[in-house]
Parts: C-alpha cells; sequence; structure tokens
C-alpha cells in the first residue's frame, strides 16, 4: 500500500514521529496493517551500528532487505531509521516504485543543537543514545531531503523542536490523508508509483535469492580449497559437499584464483539466466547443487 521513509538528524524525534504517524494511521482505518521497520527490531543498537563506514554499509543493506521482503499492497511500512543518504533514500524509492505502492518522506527538521542536547539528556538519564564522535559524525553526513528529487517527494516536514508531536499535528494528518486516501481515474494530489519492466524483473526474484545464491558458491568454494589443502587434491578427486548433494570431481587441483573466477561467473549466468527464466534459488542446497554441476562441466570431469 505504502513505504513511508522517515528522515532527520540523529536525536530529531524520528521515533516519535513514527510512532504518531502509526497511531493516526490506525485511528482513520483501524483495519490497516501499519509496521515499523528499525534498528531496534532487529535488535541492532545505535553506536554499535554506526561506528565505522562498513557496519553502517551493512546496517543499511539489513533494513534494505527488510523493507524489501515487507513492502506490499497491503500494508503501510514505516522505515524509522536516520535515512540521512539521498542515494539511499533512492534505493527505498526504487524498492517501492518495483511494488506499485505510494511513497513519501518525513522529515524532522530539528536544529543540531537541539539534537545534541536530546542526546545529552538521554546519556545523563542512561537511555539508549549516541557517542559523542559518533553524533558529530553523522550531524556532518546528514544529506537533506529536496522535494524536488523524486525520490524525496512527496516530502512532508515536522518541526519536533517547534511543534508538539500529535497524531492530530497538520502535517501528520496530511501524510495520513495521502497515504490512506482512495485513488481513482480523477486522482491528481496522490501519486501511485509504477514498477516498469527492469523493476518488476527484480520482484520476481525473491529477496534473499542472490544472498542464497553467493552464500551456498562461497561454502562449495571453501569445501574445495579445505580439502585440497589437507592433501586431497589429487587426480580425480571426489570432494563430498553434504548428503543428497552432488559430489565434486576434480581430474587435477584447482587453484583458489580460478576457483574465485568461475563461482563469479557463475553468479552472473544465474542472474542473467532469471531475467528470461525462472528465478535463482531461494534454498541453499539448490544453490549448491546448481553449482557443483557447473563445476564439473566446466573441469572437464
Amino acid at each position: 500500500m505504502a513505504l513511508v521513509v522517515m528522515c532527520g538528524q540523529p536525536c530529531s524525534s524520528k521515533t516519535s514521529a513514527a510512532a504518531c504517524l502509526a497511531v493516526a494511521l490506525h485511528s482513520s482505518s483501524p483495519d490497516l496493517t501499519v509496521r515499523i521497520i528499525d534498528e531496534s527490531s532487529l535488535h541492532l543498537r545505535r553506536n554499535d551500528s554506526y561506528k565505522d563506514m562498513v557496519v553502517e554499509k551493512n546496517l543499511r543493506g539489513l533494513l534494505r532487505s527488510e523493507v524489501d521482503r515487507s513492502v506490499s499492497r497491503d500494508s503501510i511500512i514505516i522505515v524509522d531509521s536516520l535515512n540521512n543518504i539521498k542515494g539511499y533514500r533512492y534505493e527505498l524509492w526504487c524498492l517501492a516504485r518495483a511494488s506499485g505502492v505510494r511513497y513519501c518522506v518525513l522529515f524532522c527538521d530539528t536544529e543540531v543543537d537541539h539534537c545534541k542536547e536530546w542526546n545529552n539528556n538521554r546519556q545523563e538519564k542512561g537511555e539508549p543514545a549516541y557517542d559523542t564522535n559518533i553524533f558529530e559524525d553523522l550531524v556532518s553526513r546528514f544529506e537533506k531531503p529536496d522535494r524536488r528529487n523524486r525520490w524525496d517527494s512527496p516530502l512532508f516536514e515536522l518541526f519536533p523542536s517547534r511543534d508538539e508531536l500529535v497524531e492530530t499535528a497538520p502535517d501528520i494528518a496530511e501524510a495520513v490523508s495521502y497515504l490512506t486516501k482512495k485513488v481513482d481515474s480523477k486522482t491528481r494530489d496522490v501519486k501511485v508509483l509504477q514498477p516498469t519492466i527492469a523493476t518488476q524483473t527484480v520482484r520476481t526474484t525473491e529477496a534473499n535469492s542472490l544472498y542464497e545464491m553467493d552464500k551456498a558458491t562461497q561454502e562449495v568454494v571453501n569445501a574445495i580449497v579445505e580439502a585440497q589443502s589437507c592433501g586431497l587434491g589429487l587426480a580425480v578427486n571426489k570432494i563430498s559437499i553434504g548428503p543428497n548433494l552432488p559430489t565434486i570431481k576434480l581430474e587435477r587441483s584447482v587453484g583458489l584464483p580460478e576457483l574465485r573466477s568461475l563461482r563469479r561467473t557463475f553468479i552472473k549466468l544465474a542472474g542473467q539466466y532469471s531475467l528470461s527464466g525462472p528465478p535463482p534459488p531461494t534454498d541453499a542446497d539448490s544453490a549448491k547443487r546448481m553449482f557443483v554441476d557447473y563445476l564439473n562441466r566446466e573441469l572437464g570431469a
């Protein structure tokens, strides 16, 4: 039905705004399914999630994957996170477009001084808060949403340091109206994103297909490397990777660079095949079976 992206500086009252929006949506339509996706729902702590660029990138990937699995035409998903990078907001907009749902950004425009004060208050009370160095880093890298960008539009702005956050606040009421208004051929003020051919192809692939493919093929490569390092890499070597799975048959020793090259090619071919055929397998055993068959063919066994 819709994807709502919260946006704002750290400690700008995004979580409170998301909660108010959820309550207002339920009040408007009691049968409506509303879900908030945030760091805590993934059992992640804010300092651990933003301590360096690598873990921050992983956090965005986890949130994006959860949104991809959850967004649908039957529910409203609220992404309660910083969403401070415009490129990341574009990725979320693409997920909404691929699902054919409404999309909007709810921006908590809070002055940095207020955010810092609220963060300090949380630290003093022993509540979840950002370490000072992490807070300053996030503030310096924030990319403010611009309603001229399609991935930042429509943009609803809240001012928590000035106005009280309540379910009946004008901007929240406006967002609720946009998200729940019935759309027909005469509707002009509500935009439902339409999937393109490219995004439709992406959506036909299960959310975890590529992840399972990547993980499974890496496990097969690790098994081959481990077997050969133990002195088993002899002529007509047979390597078993598990019950009910085909055996890897090698007539010669295969180095790690060659295995990596074969793995990359296999994943690329599997992705290309899914454009015109069925999607890649969504379970590890099927992915391993396909990769082992490919290796046996390519290595001439």
